[in-house]
């Protein structure tokens, strides 16, 4: 067998990379739906000669995307040339997750040698069922989530079977549309299919199978390694849960218990999770996703890694129980299952924190989406919105504010004015909705629509409403979205977070707010630790939580107004203790009326202007001890000429001396 050395290898893991990238541009640029267009609800991958995934993209929920395909049309049988299709999510065993994500498949020669297969999938945005749009929280069976493809092939010796597309574009409510985009995707498929032929006839067929092979092997191991590192010998359990299937159902929770046994095997056990749900919150969960979601939180940060189909390797056992959320029984509604798989991401990051003493991501919602479906001028339209959350702190740093899915992106504001008849009257930050801790977490988004029709259906996809997403390391939980209709006004309707159905007239406002992420460690600092007296203004919504700032508190520590309680931070065993400190940058200091002792230890206030090329720090504010002659309770405070005022202080006036 033909060994594919590691410079080789570097140069074909680049050139995968490459094609997938322009297969994804090709299909961007020649989709017809603003789904794939301007959402970018699509991915690629490509294949070893069996079917297995050599580089993929990071999206943790693709399972055996080859094997479908083989169980009705034999590897052997396949021909150059050939492009096989499937939808069906309870036929392919959850490799497609909802009906309206579409599966093309291609396999790749060189000679007469199979060299791989390649893969297109993305989300038409209406494939028929109950509802424009195909998704709807009124779903109580897959047959209302519109039409389901069975692995087909699609073309054979170049031809392609026309009466199975009409057949398919005549069961969607936009069908220019619907054949806009399978001619883009067939293309994107054929594309990806010449770009790999040309790496094949470069470096050879046994060159690229060899090269694929490490891959594999390569992902595999270091998932390995870092299960090994992170998971102890037992069982590590953690639960989330979401709210509701918007039928009235609900919470359902989701129970992981993943086992490291002595001999250094991996076991998920999600057979405690709740029973499924009859509304279209179910997830068909392929074994294959536990493995790729962890192998997706393992592999940032480790240069030339991809995720592939290594990953699920390193999990030696799934258990799952049939009729559970996670493995519904059909015909489940399964439509809005990227709640349950938002949550479920969540539950395996912490799963991670619990093993790690809380060293991960803290939790945050899922994405929400927003439905208008309507007419206007003789014409039917469908505006189907992502939005961004917060996401959860990090162990190192702040959550990332306004975040989608993957590389997934909202419409932007003029593409939406222009296309569709609504009005976007504010676009901004969820201000405060991360919340406070050690790092706080992201922010999510308030997006305010006004509806320039005559008439329009709305639907709304909120989550964590009731259950918000969880903190790590004593980080408190973030903001909740929701949805209102015509705020601040006589006419003002909140809406239930998952519902469809709502009528809205010309003129009415939809005002949308996201929830933000979670915070990670305790949320009460020094000022001179990250964050004080910011995370204090944040509480002091949210008083009678744990770490709520009240009244009595005010002026009692630095920041602005004394917004901070007294610092105090936990010891190792667990007893709060004062923490005096002082900030390097405004010189404002934290300290305790109960200590005698003066401030010691300097750090930076988390919004403290940081130096830089050109930028001079300024000099601390110092309180300094008596002389040892002096009574040990005699305190003298040095206040120097008050620094020039600039914006980003990170503090405002200095605390008053101790009395």
């Amino acid at each position: 067998m033909t060994h594919c050395d590691p410079v080789s290898l570097e140069i074909i893991r680049g050139a995968a990379r490459a094609a997938q990238a322009e297969m994804e541009a090709l299909l961007e640029r020649t989709a017809m739906s603003a789904f794939i267009r301007e959402k970018k609800d699509f991915y690629t991958a490509l294949f070893d000669a069996e079917g297995a995934m050599a580089v993929g993209s990071d999206l943790p929920i693709f399972g055996d995307i080859v094997g479908p395909v083989a169980r009705h049309f034999p590897l052997e049988g396949m021909r150059r040339g050939d492009l096989y299709w499937y939808s069906d999510c309870y036929g392919s065993r959850g490799a497609v997750s909802h009906s309206n994500d579409q599966v093309f498949l291609a396999p790749i020669y060189h000679g007469d040698a199979r060299v791989g297969f390649v893969m297109g999938w993305a989300h038409f945005s209406d494939i028929g069922g109950l509802r424009p749009g195909s998704l709807s929280p009124d779903a109580t069976d897959h047959f209302q989530e519109g039409i389901i493809v069975p692995p087909v092939r699609l073309v054979r010796d170049g031809v392609a079977n026309e009466d199975l597309l009409r057949t398919f574009w005549r069961n969607s409510r936009f069908p220019d549309q619907s054949q806009g985009d399978t001619r883009a995707l067939m293309a994107a498929v054929r594309l990806g299919e010449r770009r790999v032929e040309e790496i094949a006839g470069r470096f050879g067929p046994a060159a690229l199978a060899d090269a694929f092979r490490q891959l594999l092997e390569r992902t595999e191991s270091t998932v390995r390694a870092k299960l090994r590192e992170t998971f102890p010998v037992g069982t590590t359990r953690f639960a989330d849960a979401i709210d509701s299937d918007g039928q009235g159902n609900g919470p359902f929770t989701l129970r992981l218990a993943l086992t490291r046994t002595a001999d250094d095997r991996f076991v998920l056990d999600a057979t405690e999770t709740d029973d499924q749900a009859p509304g279209p919150v179910n997830l068909l969960m392929h074994p294959d996703v536990p493995g790729m979601a962890l192998g997706l939180y393992f592999l940032q940060g480790e240069p030339g890694q991809v995720l592939n189909a290594g990953a699920p390797r390193a999990i030696d056992e799934v258990l799952l129980r049939e009729g559970s959320l996670l493995a519904p029984r059909a015909p489940a509604p399964l439509g809005l299952r990227g709640l349950t798989m938002m949550r479920l991401l969540a539950a395996f990051h912490g799963l991670v924190a619990v093993a790690r003493g809380g060293e991960a991501p803290a939790a945050h919602s899922a994405y929400v989406i927003v439905a208008l479906r309507g007419q206007e001028d003789g014409r039917t339209f469908l505006l189907t919105d992502g939005v961004g959350v917060g996401y959860g702190a990090r162990p190192f740093a702040d959550g990332t504010d306004a975040v989608y899915f993957v590389a997934q992106e909202n419409y932007p504001v003029e593409f939406m004015e222009l296309s569709y008849p609504v009005r976007l009257r504010r676009y901004g930050l969820n201000r405060d909705s991360g919340g406070a801790g050690r790092f706080r977490g992201g922010c999510g988004v308030v997006r305010e629509y006004e509806v320039m029709a005559e008439r329009a259906m709305l639907a709304v996809r909120v989550d964590s409403v009731r259950n918000p997403p969880w903190g790590v390391a004593g980080g408190l939980n973030g903001g909740s979205g929701g949805a209102v209709v015509n705020p601040g006004t006589a006419r003002e309707r909140v809406l239930p977070p998952l519902s469809d159905g709502t009528i809205l007239v010309r003129g009415d406002v939809l005002r949308l707010e996201t929830g933000g992420g979670r915070r990670l460690g305790p949320p009460l600092r020094p000022a001179g630790g990250a964050g004080a007296g910011g995370c204090a203004r944040r509480l002091r919504r949210r008083r009678g939580g744990a770490g709520a700032v009240r009244r009595g508190d005010r002026g009692r520590g630095g920041g602005r107004d004394g917004d901070a309680a007294p610092a105090r931070r936990p010891t190792g065993a667990g007893r709060p203790v004062p923490s005096p400190g002082v900030c390097r940058s405004c010189g404002v200091i934290s300290w305790s009326p109960s200590i005698s002792a003066a401030p010691s230890r300097t750090s930076r206030c988390r919004t403290a202007p940081r130096a830089g090329p050109g930028r001079r720090r300024r000099p601390a504010r110092r309180a300094t001890r008596p002389r040892p002659s002096s009574p040990a309770s005699a305190w003298r405070w040095r206040r120097p000429a008050a620094p020039r005022r600039r914006s980003g202080a990170c503090c405002t006036a200095p605390p008053s001396p101790p009395t």
